[in-house]
C-alpha cells in the first residue's frame, strides 16, 4: 500500500487541552477519542499543566507516562504549543477535526478574531477555513458580553459551542457520570456512534 493510501485511510483528530477549569474533561476525552481514532495529535496551552496539576495531580502530559492510556499511548502524539511547523498547522494535511476541551475565553477570543498566536488557534484557523469539524468545549461562568459575541462569531463560522454543562436526566451518581455526559456529547458533534452514554430513551 502507498504511503498515500495509507494516510487517507488513518482516521485522525486533534485534541487542544487549555488552563481553563475542567481538566478532566480533556483527560477523559482524551482516553475515548484514542480508542476511536488511528492518531490522536495533543497539544495543550502554556498553563494547562499547571491547571490540571492542581485539579486532577496530573505530573506531565506525555502520552506513555502520565495519561493512563495504556496500550494506546503510541496513537497519542504530543505537539508543543510552540510548533507552528507540525503537521495538523497545514490545510494540506488530511484530519478529520479539532476539538478543545477545555476552552479558555481567552483561547476562544483568539480564534474569534482569526489570531494564530499559537498551534492551538492556528489549528482551529486552519479548521475553520477548510470547513473541518471545530468543537470548542467552553468551561466559564458567568460569561460576558464579549464572550458571548465571540461564541456566536464562531457559531456563524462553523464552530460548534459545547458548554460543559452537564444534563442530569441520566441520573449522575459521580463526578464521573457528569464527564461522561460531556464526553459523549463531544463523541457525537463529531459524528460518532459513541457508547459511552445512551442518549435520552435509548435504552429503553
Amino acid at each position: 500500500m502507498s504511503a498515500q493510501s495509507k494516510e487517507h485511510r488513518e482516521r485522525r483528530l486533534v485534541v487542544a487541552i487549555t488552563g481553563a477549569s475542567g481538566s478532566i474533561y480533556g483527560l477523559e476525552f482524551l482516553k475515548q477519542a484514542a480508542r476511536l481514532w488511528d492518531r490522536i495529535w495533543l497539544t495543550t496551552s502554556s498553563n494547562a499543566l499547571a491547571v490540571a496539576s492542581h485539579e486532577v495531580g496530573l505530573k506531565g502530559f506525555d502520552p506513555a507516562r502520565d495519561l493512563d492510556l495504556g496500550d494506546l499511548a503510541p496513537r497519542v502524539t504530543l505537539m508543543s504549543p510552540r510548533d507552528l511547523t507540525a503537521p495538523p498547522s497545514s490545510g494540506s494535511y488530511r484530519y478529520d477535526g479539532m476539538v478543545i476541551v477545555p476552552c479558555s475565553m481567552g483561547t476562544l477570543g483568539r480564534i474569534a478574531n482569526g489570531i494564530s498566536s499559537d498551534l492551538i488557534s492556528r489549528i482551529a484557523d486552519v479548521c475553520l477555513k477548510e470547513r473541518r469539524r471545530l468543537v470548542l468545549v467552553t468551561r466559564e461562568t458567568p460569561l460576558s458580553a464579549i464572550h458571548l459575541r465571540n461564541m456566536l462569531m464562531l457559531a456563524e463560522a462553523g464552530a460548534t459551542i459545547l458548554p460543559a454543562a452537564p444534563g442530569f436526566y441520566h441520573r449522575p451518581r459521580s463526578v464521573g457520570d457528569l464527564v461522561d455526559f460531556i464526553v459523549a456529547r463531544i463523541l457525537q458533534s463529531l459524528g460518532v456512534d459513541q457508547d459511552v452514554l445512551p442518549g435520552w430513551r435509548e435504552d429503553e
